[in-house]
């Protein structure tokens, strides 16, 4: 029983960290119609941001996070204001290669910058953790998991209940319509976009408290955001943060199969994705029609 108590607390604990990246991944999805193949590197770009900051100043690494946020914001207001706004309503395949071509452009900056080492962001509560009869719940993974439940909670009251929200909600509905409602486009795009940056934001810095980072390091978080976004379905804060939390269990119950490694563990979580797509196309928790 604490062994699997362990791994329920492992699992939640991961998939804290898969509903922070794939929020702002899921918003863009939603509002944008993009499959943001730069978010992986977005991620990567939090998670140097807070090692930079921590190693310069020694600023405690959770306090980087709002830092994390704002940057990332502004960076991703300005690519879609200037970038991918002139192919937002070109073909799905566009979009694509846009979008893969700023993922390689950070990458090589970032190696350019970093180069190919391995970096880490050790605090002095690193490792340590809350040992209750035999279960261990590190802190950072315990706060990480609060934190992502916070982004979660703040994004989804800011699309709830602000004008700029609610701009959001009336462009991913009906962009035409948004328009003749006087909704300002290409501002609501460049903001949707700043919105799901900054979220990949506060995931990096979260990630790189808890792993050590090279730049090539998040393209497995692009394909991660895309599978909690499949699992929880697309269109709510709250599905993503249960798609989440759902691939966080099965990665988990996965890699306790004797024998089985991280790879068998990620084939079983795309296998639960399949299954998903099969018994549920619109997720675990998307509206069915």
């Amino acid at each position: 029983m604490a062994d699997f108590v362990q791994l329920l607390i492992i699992g939640l604990l991961a998939g804290g960290i898969y509903a922070a990246v794939g929020v702002g991944f899921s918003l863009v999805w939603g509002v944008l119609n993009i499959v943001n193949l730069a978010h992986g590197a977005l991620v990567i770009i939090g998670a140097y941001l807070t090692w930079q900051i921590f190693t310069a100043s020694g600023l405690d690494p959770f306090l980087t996070l709002p830092i994390d946020a704002v940057v990332l914001f502004v960076f991703g207001y300005a690519a879609q204001r200037w970038v991918i706004n002139r192919v937002i309503r070109a073909p799905l395949l566009f979009t694509f290669l846009l979008t893969f071509g700023l993922n390689l452009i950070a990458v090589n900056v970032l190696l350019l910058i970093f180069k190919s080492d391995f970096r880490s962001v050790t605090a002095s509560y690193s490792g340590a953790g809350l040992e209750l009869g035999g279960i261990v719940i590190p802190y950072i993974r315990l706060a990480a998991l609060g934190i992502a439940l916070l982004l979660a909670g703040l994004l989804a009251t800011l699309l709830a209940k602000t004008r700029m929200g609610l701009a959001i909600q009336a462009v991913g509905a009906d962009r035409d319509a948004a328009q003749l409602i006087g909704v300002d486009l290409r501002h609501a795009y460049a903001v949707t976009y700043g919105l799901g940056a900054a979220c990949a934001g506060v995931a990096g810095g979260l990630i790189a408290m808890i792993q050590a980072i090279t730049p090539t390091a998040g393209e497995p978080y692009t394909l991660q955001a895309f599978v909690v976004v499949i699992l929880g379905g697309l269109g709510r804060v709250s599905a993503t943060v249960v798609g989440g939390l759902a691939f966080g269990l099965v990665e988990a119950f996965g890699q306790s199969i004797p024998g089985s490694g991280s790879v068998f563990a990620n084939a079983i979580a795309f296998g639960v994705m399949v299954l998903v797509l099969v018994v549920r196309p619109k997720g675990l928790m998307g509206r069915l029609q």
